[in-house]
């Protein structure tokens, strides 16, 4: 079952017969079953005729309507749809199973930023080998730990040296980084990962809803009325991969300036101008499409379907999302 990803402005999404149509300016783009489609997502300004929507119902196939970054506006679900039971399964994961998970994702999370740090020493002249051993190092630690206390406090201690070492990364003389700082952030750096990290963490939060998961019931993250851990928990593996290159990019090659930011209530935040340009290269980033075809939205959705995976199946273990 595949998921269709309308994230090009401007297109319609007709009925064909057992086909959905994606057309621009009167051209069809990309066509998809019906039988095997599981899932809409439209990205800002497309339509959807009401013929599609009715073929979509009638299948029990939601359509989610999103802004462009990603913010959920609402979705169309079958009448049928909405029991809880993947849910109750969820919460009813033992302390074991959810300790798995927390650990999965916290190694993929150290593996990921000790990737990125790779890169960067190799082709950019840089020796960072010690934050490189401690991410390694507290990865194994991380493999051993019985309890969560224990793992977030090996990720706290990996935090520290990554973001140490990452702020070598920039090569701007306008942009100091030292280590992270939130609510408020105190400098652009800062303001940039938090603005990208914000945008990542509502998109998974729909997803996650999209899939009746429950979003407040997370494995590593405590959860709340008002804390959607399971977003928390799931973000943690992208962080590097998706919004922290993107934030090296924008600094490395001057897309962003001291002038896109503001000063206010004690911290740091983008302006209209950087929030502009931080948001035009998002969307670039992740509309490409990958290997498979699908753009680079889809690899969280792959990563709520594993997670849903593992409610349904404990035993079969996660698999969380790692670069190479």
């Amino acid at each position: 079952m595949r998921s269709l990803y309308v994230s090009q402005q401007g297109c319609t999404v007709t009925l064909d017969q057992e086909n959905l149509i994606v057309s621009s300016q009167g051209k069809a783009i990309a066509t998809v079953q019906l039988p095997l489609l599981e899932q809409v997502l439209i990205f800002g300004q497309s339509q959807v005729t009401t013929q599609a929507i009715r073929a979509c119902l009638a299948r029990d196939i939601p359509i989610l309507y999103l802004s462009r970054l990603g913010y959920c506006y609402g979705r169309t679900l079958a009448l049928q749809r909405g029991y809880r039971a993947l849910a109750r399964a969820q919460q009813a994961l033992t302390d074991g199973e959810r300790l798995q998970v927390a650990k999965a994702i916290v190694q993929a999370k150290l593996a990921n930023g000790r990737t990125l740090l790779l890169r960067q020493q190799r082709n950019h002249d840089l020796d960072l080998t010690l934050a490189i051993q401690t991410l390694a190092y507290l990865g194994t630690q991380v493999s051993e730990a019985t309890t969560i206390p224990q793992i977030m406090g090996y990720e706290g201690a990996a935090a520290g040296s990554y973001f140490e070492a990452l702020g070598r990364c920039f090569r701007s003389a306008d942009f100091a980084f030292m280590a992270r700082s939130r609510r408020p952030p105190r400098n652009p750096i800062n303001a940039l990962l938090s603005f990208g990290y914000m945008v990542v963490w509502n998109h998974l939060l729909t997803l996650i809803e999209l899939q009746d998961l429950d979003p407040y019931s997370g494995c590593l993250h405590a959860g709340g009325d008002r804390h959607a851990a399971l977003a928390s928990d799931l973000i943690e593996e992208f962080r590097a991969p998706m919004v922290d290159s993107l934030v090296l990019q924008l600094i490395n090659r001057r897309m962003i300036t001291p002038a896109d930011f503001d000063y206010r209530d004690g911290g740091c935040f983008l302006g209209e101008t950087g929030r502009r340009q931080f948001l035009r290269s998002f969307l670039q980033r992740m509309e490409e499409r990958l290997t498979d075809g699908e753009p680079r939205w889809a690899l969280l959705m792959a990563q709520v379907r594993r997670f849903k995976q593992f409610v349904y199946h404990p035993d079969q273990g996660y698999q969380p999302y790692l670069i190479r």
